[in-house]
């Protein structure tokens, strides 16, 4: 049935404002009639020309008023507490100018009048407004699902007063740790305790939790979502209140939590001074700059005003993306930074030569590589050719054109490797360490870390993949463990470590305790407000976490370090080790032999060349 409410909200702009003016006069001149009838105590009384004008001057004044304080531009669905305050404004002048007006005119209206009429017109001129939009609201809100915020400071208030406007939650209740905050009353919304959350779970039914607090340090952050991941509900995050007012976010933006919320460690926050050295005025280069590190590589970079940027990468589509993107990023930024975009492998070292050459490179960043341990534990010679030969020609380039720094992007499944991803990247290592004692125009310096969230095959959008199916999430083994780092963490650490400027040294990162990965999928699974089960007891969880076994190449823990001589650096976060290496006269032969064998292929031969080198590679499978 088409009420008289839902035909009103559902005309246009122009026919509301036109009702609405219509509505206003004949209310004002109501209330006029009725203020006179209650002071003579009768509906009958005479009314002359002086009393005419002072109802025309006074109803067009309300009219007039309403007009400059926007009465007729706010949406009456939308009217919050400003305009009810706008409606006791117009009333007031209205009353006003009938005291003026019936003084003027000489008109027969009592001097109570203006006061009975204030009364009535507020009554008339406001009630219909708050009863439309309390209409509004009740029917409206019970169209959207529940939702708790959690934060009653001015993120939590932005948030309620977003989402009471908009379409896509109804928060029912905000909830905070401070006991002085209890009781209040923010838009319609009461503040509770959180330790009321159980009760009002059960009371609210709400569908998620919204995490309101961004003006705390990162350890009370990492507390209070570990304290949240034990709700059974789903808990995601909303931006601060500084991007809300930058525009660089909408207060209803809401999404799941930081990965480095997942970690349970804070990252490392980077010296700017080391940040710079080698990059600010200076022309970059970066291998694989269309992957995940590669490309946080050049946002890190862009931001620290290099000369020019070359953007190196094989893969067409994902050197578009990063081109796109920094160019856009530059023009924000207001930099003068040239960006060349140039497409080829790694391997060929003439190509990378003559680019080189033509934008006169000082720094290289070489993140080329095939990372993936299974894929590349299944194409072993093009793992080989890509890893150790590409890093190779890249080095050479270096050398032949001058380049005065090379960092090359390790990992720590280079330390006494068991699946050939690992054993290439030491090997590649071990170029790098032999070409440093060979010369010293160039510097190589290489970076290990652990794994990447967020990076193409991390297990955090994995695990969000399989819950949000319905699982199983799938762990390889219930006593695996990594360490982890974010991508800027992890593109900060290279450019710091390379600025260091210590030839042939490998560089890591304290990063803390390692994460054990059965807890991160049990942490993820409560924070998207599921329960985790097994078999044989699943009335009583959601989602099954399943063991897989290790994969081809795969260990239980990962190492950061070979040797057990470890040293400080510059940089507190950054630790160094000695570690055996060969010169440049056996490396060369081994080289030869790895070539000969990978054009062959001759994959036998190249698994004993990787076990006879100085790489520590036990292989865990045949």
């Amino acid at each position: 049935m088409f009420t008289p409410i839902q035909f009103l909200l559902s005309a246009s702009r122009r026919n509301k404002r036109l009702i609405t003016i219509i509505y206003d006069i004949l209310a004002a001149m109501g209330s006029l009639y009725f203020a006179i009838a209650l002071r003579l105590d009768s509906f009958l009384f005479p009314i002359g020309v002086e009393e005419a004008a002072s109802l025309i001057v006074t109803v067009g004044v309300t009219i007039y008023s309403f007009v400059r304080l926007g009465m007729y531009r706010a949406v009456l669905r939308y009217m919050m507490l400003p305009a009810v305050g706008h409606i006791f404004l117009g009333v007031f002048f209205s009353a006003l100018t009938l005291a003026l007006s019936s003084f003027f005119f000489q008109s027969f209206i009592p001097r109570s009048v203006p006061f009975i009429y204030a009364g009535l017109a507020i009554v008339m001129l406001g009630g219909p407004r708050i009863l439309i939009r309390s209409i509004y609201y009740h029917h409206y809100k019970r169209k959207k699902p529940n939702v708790f915020i959690y934060g009653a400071g001015a993120t939590g208030r932005e948030l309620a007063n977003a989402l009471i406007q908009g379409d896509e939650y109804h928060p029912v209740a905000l909830l905070d740790d401070d006991p002085t905050k209890s009781g209040q009353i923010m838009f319609g919304i009461r503040v509770y305790h959180s330790s009321e959350f159980d009760d009002l779970q059960s009371l609210y039914q709400p569908v998620k939790l919204l995490l309101a607090i961004n003006n705390i340090n990162k350890g009370k952050r990492l507390r209070l979502v570990e304290k949240l991941s034990h709700l059974p509900i789903e808990v995601q995050s909303v931006p601060s209140v500084e991007d809300i007012a930058a525009g660089k976010a909408a207060a209803t933006d809401v999404k799941d939590l930081e990965v480095a919320d997942l970690l349970g460690r804070a990252p490392v926050d980077p010296d700017k001074d080391l940040l710079a050295k080698n990059i600010k005025d200076k022309n970059v280069l970066i291998t694989g700059a269309g992957g995940s590190i590669g490309s946080e590589l050049c946002r890190q970079i862009l931001r620290q005003k290099p000369k020019t940027l070359v953007l190196f990468e094989l893969n067409e589509f994902n050197l578009y993306k990063i081109d796109h993107e920094l160019k856009a990023m530059k023009t924000n930024l207001q930099l003068e930074t040239s960006l060349i975009a140039a497409l080829g492998s790694v391997q060929k070292e003439n190509r990378l030569t003559k680019l080189m050459q033509a934008h006169k490179i000082h720094t290289v960043y070489h993140a080329a590589a095939y990372k993936h341990v299974p894929l590349v534990e299944d194409n072993i010679i093009e793992g080989i050719r890509n890893n150790v030969f590409g890093t190779l020609a890249c080095a050479n380039a270096a050398i032949a054109t001058g380049v005065e720094n090379f960092t090359l992007i390790s990992t720590d499944k280079a330390v006494r490797p068991t699946n050939i991803m690992g054993a290439s990247k030491r090997m590649a290592e071990l170029v790098l360490q032999a070409l440093a004692d060979k010369q010293n125009d160039t510097t190589f310096t290489m970076v290990r870390f652990g794994n990447v969230l967020d990076s193409s095959g991390s297990v955090v959008p994995l695990f969000k993949q399989q819950i949000r199916c319905g699982g199983p999430v799938t762990v390889t083994h219930p006593d695996i463990i990594r360490y982890f780092m974010l991508i800027p963490e992890a593109a900060q650490l290279v450019i710091q470590a390379g600025a260091l400027g210590n030839n042939g040294q490998v560089y890591v990162l304290d990063m803390g305790e390692p994460v054990k990965i059965l807890d991160l999928a049990k942490r993820m699974i409560q924070l998207m407000g599921l329960r985790e089960y097994s078999k044989g007891n699943t009335e009583d969880g959601d989602i099954e976490i399943k063991f897989t076994g290790l994969r081809p190449g795969e260990k239980l823990y990962e190492e950061l370090l070979i040797g057990d001589n470890v040293e400080g650096t510059g940089h507190q976060k950054i630790m160094t080790a000695s570690e055996e290496k060969l010169s440049w006269s056996e490396m060369e032969t081994l080289l030869e032999e790895l070539d000969a064998y990978c054009h062959n292929f001759d994959v036998e031969c190249i698994v004993r060349i990787l076990l006879e080198a100085p790489t520590g590679y036990k292989p865990n499978n045949e």
